[in-house]
């Protein structure tokens, strides 16, 4: 029996999963991600692969990590990835060093696309946009089962663009941390969610508070989730204008709120051109899981 390690390093959790050549789950655990530290951040990844070998009683495994961010072409550095202390850094070489094995990195937005495209909510269909709505707000897209790179290394990165119904105002009130401000992110990822509470309340409180203060009927919560429902609605009709998918699916800690699907796809139609859409917006089967699922199949799958 052959086993592959899967790595999702996420903004607040480093997931470590293994799985073997018919994807069943033989090992998983998941610890905080290290803040604003690369070295600590990699001996965390390298904790979770020794301890699932020694679990597996294995000599060695086969890694691949999805990461919030992309390995630029030129440098073979980090590019673009949120969790900012790793950007510039030589991780696969890094990771390499310390694992003493070869290594594969590939953005975790991709990975969900795969993952969920391969046997998830995207399975069957040919083309799947995938977006992670937690920490951030990356997306992955996957034709045939294959997740598509491009020579940038940036497709499905829609999170960077400007939201596109946003005030100038509303858009420079959330600076981002690419350089710009008002970028998709800013308004849709979890982060996102919870600026907008902020700068309504001047309270900071976290997703799920949100929520249920909404499901206990605060006006300011209830207003802020019906601003947020039509702020994702507008970002996604972008995506089906120019990539019109066969379905989104989404990810990430938001994605778990479900009141959030009935309304975005009955909203949806009324900002895509044509006023049609037949793409559905669904959410991922394999929940937390389909990041690093799709990183475990890095070494098992011709991606």
């Amino acid at each position: 029996m052959q086993y592959y390690a899967g790595i999702d390093l996420g903004g607040t959790k480093t997931e470590v999963i293994v799985l073997d050549e018919n994807s069943q789950e033989h090992y998983r655990k998941r610890t905080p991600t290290p803040q604003h530290d690369y070295p600590a951040t990699l001996n965390n990844i390298t904790t979770l692969v020794l301890e699932a070998q020694a679990h597996l009683k294995l000599d060695s495994l086969p890694v691949g990590i999805g990461i919030p961010g992309t390995i630029s072409r030129k440098t073979g550095c980090v590019k673009n990835a949120n969790s900012t202390w790793l950007n510039g850094q030589a991780m696969t070489a890094d990771m390499e060093l310390l694992l003493k094995r070869p290594i594969k990195i590939m953005n975790d937005a991709n990975c969900l696309a795969v993952s969920e495209a391969v046997d998830g909510a995207g399975s069957g269909h040919a083309t799947v946009f995938a977006a992670i709505l937690g920490t951030g707000c990356g997306a992955g897209i996957s034709i045939a089962q294959q997740a598509l790179i491009g020579p940038n290394g940036l497709a499905g990165e829609w999170g960077h663009i400007n939201h596109p119904t946003a005030s100038d105002a509303e858009r420079n009130a959330r600076p981002c941390y690419c350089g710009k401000a008002g970028c998709i992110e800013t308004f849709i990822s979890g982060t996102g969610l919870q600026t907008s509470y902020t700068l309504k309340t001047g309270e900071t409180i976290n997703v799920q508070k949100i929520i249920h203060r909404a499901e206990d009927g605060e006006k300011n919560a209830l207003a802020i989730l019906a601003q947020y429902q039509q702020q994702v609605v507008a970002a996604l009709a972008m995506v089906v204008n120019l990539l019109d998918p066969d379905i989104i699916v989404l990810g990430g800690g938001v994605s778990n709120w479900p009141k959030l699907y009935p309304a975005i796809n009955k909203m949806l139609p009324k900002m895509v051109f044509g006023k049609e859409c037949d793409t559905q917006v669904v959410q991922s089967k394999h929940g937390d899981s389909s990041g690093v699922r799709g990183a475990a199949w890095l070494n098992l799958k011709p991606f």
